[in-house]
């Protein structure tokens, strides 16, 4: 098949971090059973770092509307908009009504999607998820790039973010750092809620004793998380170099490529250091990690199997949040 005739394939991608690093796995998938294919992206503004780190993506178009904004208009104006590039197929990967409008309007002929909130007609290659079967996010997306008749769970590829040299370099540059140390990297927040954060203190313990073996440790997190990230480093008299809210995404992705080890709460960062190829400790309080596990076999994930957990909730319904709390730093070091 020549460049020219190339299958082209529009992904309606998700509007989180760790299920846009989980997409990938989806468009390896796609281009090993089509080398030929163009995939392009539409996705919010903020993942294009992501997207433009996976070379299996071609192009990245920015979905104007926030998550949850409906604005039907300013759909079929974009839908409009992408009638020229003539996709032979969508592929839709959030489960939401909305998010199947825009390839029914630019008038793509093959529209693939879960049956989600009833969207029957705005999609017609509609596949009925079996959550039995598809018990891993992972799964569920790149199960919409296999034929619909597939009966059992698919294999997937690990993602797997490409990391210049050049982007490491002007990261260690701008924040004027000495990288000849070995980098332990934590990612103390997760935007779902309490109930997914390991403590502050287990954190910055942690932290101390890697200080005293001679390693640098950074701390990562958007501005969110910057209170709790400034509670680890006071706890460390301001021994780590504290990135959250620091940075751009582009600069955090670059950052943790230099980092030896990362221990991470379940989070999107947490599946941008397994992309990456970083020894990860993941920390599953309220989540299953059943579901959506770190996908690297670098990773090692803490859970402690409570009865009461996973519960799926943003705060402890029973008050202790004894998930995270009985995972005792000397645990994570000996992972180290």
């Amino acid at each position: 098949m020549s460049s020219n005739s190339a299958k082209k394939i529009l992904i309606i991608g998700p509007s989180w971090v760790g299920d846009m690093v989980m997409a990938q796995s989806l468009f390896m998938t796609l281009k090993q059973t089509d080398p030929a294919c163009q995939i392009d992206v539409l996705a919010p503004a903020w993942s294009f770092p992501i997207l433009d780190r996976m070379p299996e993506v071609a192009k990245a178009i920015a979905m104007p509307l926030v998550h949850g904004q409906f604005a039907l208009n300013e759909r079929i104006k974009l839908a409009k908009s992408l009638r020229a590039e003539q996709y032979q197929q969508a592929i839709v990967l959030p489960n939401s009504w909305k998010s199947a409008l825009i390839p029914f309007f630019a008038n793509i002929p093959l529209r693939t999607g879960y049956i989600g909130e009833v969207r029957w007609g705005l999609l017609n290659d509609t596949r009925k998820l079996d959550k039995k079967l598809l018990t891993m996010t992972v799964q569920r997306f790149v199960a919409l790039g296999l034929p619909k008749n597939e009966v059992q769970a698919p294999d997937y590829p690990a993602p797997v973010l490409k990391i210049e040299a050049v982007n490491q370099q002007a990261v260690i540059d701008k924040f004027n750092l000495d990288s000849s140390n070995k980098i332990l990297a934590l990612c103390p927040g997760a935007e779902y809620g309490s109930a997914k954060r390991w403590p502050v203190t287990h954190y910055a313990e942690l932290a101390k004793q890697k200080l005293a073996e001679g390693w640098s440790v950074w701390i990562f997190g958007s501005d969110k998380d910057a209170d709790i990230a400034e509670q680890i480093n006071t706890l460390t008299n301001h021994a780590c170099q504290d990135f959250s809210g620091k940075t751009t995404l582009a600069e955090a992705v670059d950052l943790m490529s230099l980092a030896e080890v990362v221990v991470s709460n379940d989070s999107g960062l947490m599946h941008v250091a397994a992309a990456l190829g970083k020894k990860v400790i993941a920390l599953y309080g309220s989540s299953d990690p059943g579901f959506t596990p770190p996908l690297s076999k670098d990773a090692t994930i803490i859970d402690l199997n409570l009865d009461c957990s996973p519960c799926f909730k943003r705060e402890c319904p029973l008050g202790h949040t004894r998930c995270l709390k009985d995972i005792s730093p000397q645990q994570v070091l000996e992972h180290i």
